[in-house]
């Protein structure tokens, strides 16, 4: 039965600002969606600002550790529509504070919150998609400031530094496992609607990153790199489909030649 459903893509954080702007850059370029957020009410709402999708499911959960991450990872195996990616757009609550003026028990905090949901995710979502017959990806969204430090939000930049080297070092792991995994990494805040009226000049939207992630799924270059920079890009609607990803398998699927893509 799976065979015959388009894959889909597995956002995790879609409850938060970035996940959701990348939920809807998904909808809009034609793929199935599986929204994964801790927050079920801001799931609820996600799912109502989409009623018409029905290519969009959402589920709770959480990757905040191994415990939770494993369990995650059973209910998604269960499914039937296939995997075809993971898009990991977690991200914590930023704290405003200098890092000579608060313990070293805050930075394990920021660490602890920052970064090891990355490494969970990663070590019990990257097995689901070993040995698909499709070409599977794994993409990790970056956050600001991980060259230069934020000012304010030393613990932040350290911990979201972290995860560029994480990303570089999955990215090389990965290939043993037939999945191509890198960061889009992001150098500057992300806004939406909610937070529109504080955003600054040089602020991305979060409609343009999730259209940045909808980009690296969709390259077919052989030369991948571990973390590759987000460039916005135009906010006309993608130029193809996401879903012209999947045209091989849905007619082999059906047994019809269909339309190409490119």
């Amino acid at each position: 039965m799976s065979g015959t459903l388009a894959p889909e893509v597995l956002v995790l954080g879609a409850s938060g600002r970035v996940g959701a702007g990348i939920v809807a850059a998904l909808l809009e370029a034609g793929s199935p969606v599986l929204a994964v957020g801790r927050d079920p009410q801001r799931l609820q709402a996600l799912a109502e600002a989409h009623a018409d999708e029905p290519a969009l499911q959402v589920l709770a959960g959480s990757v905040a550790g191994d415990r939770q991450a494993s369990a995650l990872a059973r209910r998604i195996a269960g499914r039937e529509r296939p995997l075809r990616a993971v898009v990991d757009a977690v991200a914590a609550p930023r704290r405003s504070a200098r890092l000579l003026d608060r313990p070293v028990a805050a930075l394990r905090r920021s660490l602890d919150e920052d970064l090891l949901p990355h490494l969970a995710a990663a070590r019990h979502l990257l097995p689901l998609l070993r040995g698909q017959s499709i070409d599977t990806r794994y993409v990790l969204v970056g956050g600001p400031h991980t060259r230069n430090g934020w000012a304010g939000y030393g613990h932040a930049s350290v911990s979201i530094a972290a995860s560029r080297m994480l990303a570089q070092v999955l990215h090389e792991e990965a290939q043993a496992l037939g999945v191509r995994l890198q960061m889009l990494a992001v150098d500057a805040p992300v806004w939406a609607a909610d937070n529109a009226a504080r955003a600054c000049a040089g602020w991305h939207s979060a409609l343009g990153v999730g259209r940045g992630v909808v980009s690296l799924l969709s390259s077919s270059s052989g030369a991948a790199r571990g973390v590759v920079e987000f460039t916005p890009i135009s906010t006309s609607g993608p130029a193809s489909l996401l879903a012209c990803d999947y045209a091989p398998v849905l007619r082999a699927a059906t047994g019809t030649s269909g339309s190409r893509c490119g």
